[in-house]
């Protein structure tokens, strides 16, 4: 089993604890020496206020915070969790992750998903009802500018006539690609465009806000990584890595110590079923005590 640290990143309410450029590098460092395979960070540019009133979170934008994690770590992973791909042009994306990709020595994976907030794809600009097509074209078109040659294309919006893109990513032929999404069409999207899948725990009764569906336990997520095992057979690809956040977790709260000894002896259960690696979020009342948890996490449960 690996293991993904979330950040803390959406914590605006502790600012001096965990938004500042030496609060991301620490706590990144201490999840790399305490064994955590990657740390990550979520994605919401402009939320609206009544879906942060009901449970919803702030975000840095998620490559600058992963370069500050990057500027104090060596091996640890970088993963956004999830990069809303059709909140923005797909050229200044490839950008922007090529960009991180070099400057930390080939470590970015390039977690994204369509996304559900249609608030925020309003105030963005941006249309809805068009975003899984869109996420489609954007790939591709990243690919393409990940190459590093010359690219000639054009779209319904886009005209592109001998434009070049580099640095390319240091990963070739560009870092690896998951969704999110727990949906059919989430899973036949990693197998056409990518290397992993990052379902969610989802209890029926939230589906219709984040749109996608329920996934309650444990045979349910089964049940789903047989079905990706499945297409990505019958399509001749290697079998995707899976990413999952463990049943009785959020990605904005922090696991008491009761929940790693949980965890530790679900562990086996979890890597039976297909997963390769367990997303685990951190927080605290500041950055010490947050960074003890990493610590005995790394004992009872990575270690352990």
């Amino acid at each position: 089993m690996r293991y993904v640290l979330g950040l803390p990143t959406d914590q605006v309410e502790r600012q001096a604890e965990f938004l500042t450029a030496d609060a991301v590098a620490e706590v990144a460092q201490a999840a790399e020496e305490n064994g955590f395979d990657a740390v990550s960070v979520t994605d919401h540019p402009f939320p609206q206020d009544k879906w942060l009133a009901h449970g919803g979170h702030q975000a840095l934008d998620p490559m600058v915070a992963l370069s500050f994690a990057a500027a104090r770590t060596t091996t640890v992973k970088l993963l956004t969790n999830v990069f809303v791909l059709p909140y923005r042009n797909p050229f200044l994306t490839a950008r922007a992750v090529a960009s991180l990709d070099v400057l930390s020595g080939g470590r970015v994976i390039f977690g994204t998903a369509v996304g559900y907030l249609r608030s925020e794809f309003a105030a963005l600009g941006m249309t809805y009802d068009d975003r899984g097509e869109r996420t489609d074209e954007a790939l591709r078109l990243m690919k393409e500018a990940w190459s590093g040659e010359s690219v000639e294309l054009t779209t319904s919006t886009l005209q592109v006539h001998g434009h070049t893109m580099r640095p390319a990513p240091s990963q070739r032929p560009h870092p690896p690609i998951w969704f999110g999404g727990n949906s059919k069409r989430a899973m036949r999207r990693v197998v056409e465009f990518g290397q992993g899948w990052m379902p969610m725990p989802q209890p029926a009764a939230a589906s219709k806000l984040t749109r996608t569906p329920a996934l309650e336990t444990m045979d349910d997520l089964a049940g789903r990584i047989e079905f990706l095992r499945g297409i990505a057979g019958d399509a001749k690809k290697p079998t995707p890595d899976v990413c999952f956040v463990p049943f009785g977790m959020r990605m904005t709260e922090s696991p008491t110590v009761a929940d790693f000894d949980t965890l530790g002896s679900q562990i086996d259960s979890y890597a039976d079923i297909g997963v390769d690696w367990l997303s685990v979020p951190f927080s605290g009342d500041d950055r010490d005590s947050l960074i003890r948890s990493i610590e005995e996490f790394g004992k009872r449960v990575i270690n352990g």
